[in-house]
């Protein structure tokens, strides 16, 4: 199965030289994942909206300082490759090119949609997270935007906890996901929204209609004195979207992608049988499950490898070999490492998180560890990793299903010629 099909000429192309100001207007539609930039008719790269929401930029900066390369698509690439890589990209819209002529682009929605009457084999609990990172309703949204900039998400589920005293919630004191009850979803959307009600027309551009070079234009904004801040000094009670769908982890990814459509959303809310937020499905897990190996064999993944200054891609290898080492009746499939710098250093070393997902015959196993540099900071996600395996506490389904007649019906249809 390949892109041919979905291939769209309908997106939206900035200017290099355009304002950042008129990239907050194009991003208010919910439909817009990421714009095509272009100078002087020249492919630059792509913006996305995680890419806008992640950091402040002033309204005057120009778009091409925003630009982020990704990888070209051809007319014909398998529709695997294609999620593959805006997995690695970290990119919901890539461009595809024939030759050195720009046909259009495929987003993560098209491929979603095309592949969605095959996806009724795997479950939610197969692919959603289960690291749930959650913000209480008292919490302000500046403290919001910051844990998703920090943790690198898209989706902040909003919980209280009934147990709590008025003082707890008041002080926007975390609520215990496990004794909670999940009462409103924060997404980039919110952020993007808000960053857009900060700004006015009136350092903006043409907010009538489409200017040249453009796909599409939502009109200029510019910044408002002490609005910005106002916002983000808002309860998150008062920005979040309520009421918040949510889905059990036993059912199919394909009843999961429905109710996003039904509801025009990106993301659903885990829980048990008792209505307790357990994970996140989002539609990047869904997109990730098209990458799962049939096979069997064994992948290591590395996000932010650049980050790897005293360690080598062998070396991360060889942390995983000893957790499989360390039980003889486990087999790990995959696993994906994440780094993520913070600001704070140690004689020049800085800190990093380090977030392994070890897909196993016995289950997905997650840890969290941080660091002076990858290697301690991968060491304490190994050591937590162990602990968890050895306690046997499985977060998930096998990605791997014994029966050979499922593994045909999952990925025949991707093998076809």
């Amino acid at each position: 199965m390949d892109i041919t099909d979905i291939v769209s000429t309908d997106y939206v192309e900035f200017q290099a030289d355009q304002r950042v100001s008129k990239l907050v207007g194009a991003f208010e539609d919910p439909d817009v994942k990421g714009v095509v930039v272009a100078d002087d008719g020249e492919f630059e790269g792509v913006v996305t909206r995680r890419q806008l929401a992640a950091s402040h930029h002033n309204p005057e900066e120009k778009v091409r300082s925003l630009v982020w390369s990704v990888p070209r698509l051809a007319p014909g690439e398998d529709i695997r490759e294609a999620a593959r890589l805006m997995i690695d990209s970290n990119a919901k819209v890539l461009p595809v090119f024939e030759g050195d002529n720009l046909r259009g682009v495929v987003t993560a929605d098209s491929i979603i949609g095309k592949v969605q009457p095959n996806l009724s084999e795997a479950t939610v609990g197969q692919a959603s997270s289960d690291d749930l990172v959650t913000v209480g309703p008292e919490a302000t949204f500046g403290e919001a935007i910051h844990d998703m900039r920090e943790q690198r998400i898209t989706h902040l589920p909003v919980v209280e906890s009934e147990s709590r005293s008025d003082s707890e919630r008041s002080s926007g004191e975390r609520s215990d996901p496990r004794d909670s009850e999940v009462v409103g979803i924060l997404s980039l959307y919110d952020v993007i929204g808000l960053a857009a009600r900060a700004m006015t027309k009136s350092q903006g551009g043409n907010a009538n209609g489409p200017e040249q070079g453009m796909g599409t234009t939502h009109g200029g904004f510019g910044a408002r004195e002490g609005e910005s801040q106002r916002m983000l000094d808002l309860p998150v009670r008062d920005v979040m979207v309520s009421p918040v769908r949510t889905i059990t982890s036993d059912e199919t990814l394909q009843a999961a992608v429905e109710e996003m459509d039904n509801v025009n959303g990106s993301a659903l809310v885990v829980t048990d049988g008792d209505d307790t937020p357990t994970g996140i499905l989002t539609k990047t897990d869904v997109l990730e499950s098209l990458t799962w190996g049939a096979e069997g064999s064994r992948a290591v993944e590395i996000y932010g490898a650049d980050y790897l200054d005293d360690m080598t891609f062998e070396d991360v290898k060889d942390v995983i070999d000893g957790l499989e080492g360390r039980d003889s009746d486990l087999s790990v499939l995959d696993a994906k490492v994440a780094l993520h710098q913070h600001d704070e250093k140690l004689r020049g070393t800085p800190l990093l998180q380090a977030r392994i997902r070890l897909y196993t015959d016995d289950g997905l196993f997650m840890a969290t560890g941080e660091g002076y540099g990858a290697k301690a900071a991968i060491s304490e996600a190994r050591e937590a990793l162990d602990r968890r395996i050895r306690d046997n506490k499985t977060y998930g389904q096998s990605k791997k299903h014994p029966d050979e007649a499922f593994w045909q019906k999952r990925f025949g249809w991707m093998l076809e010629e």
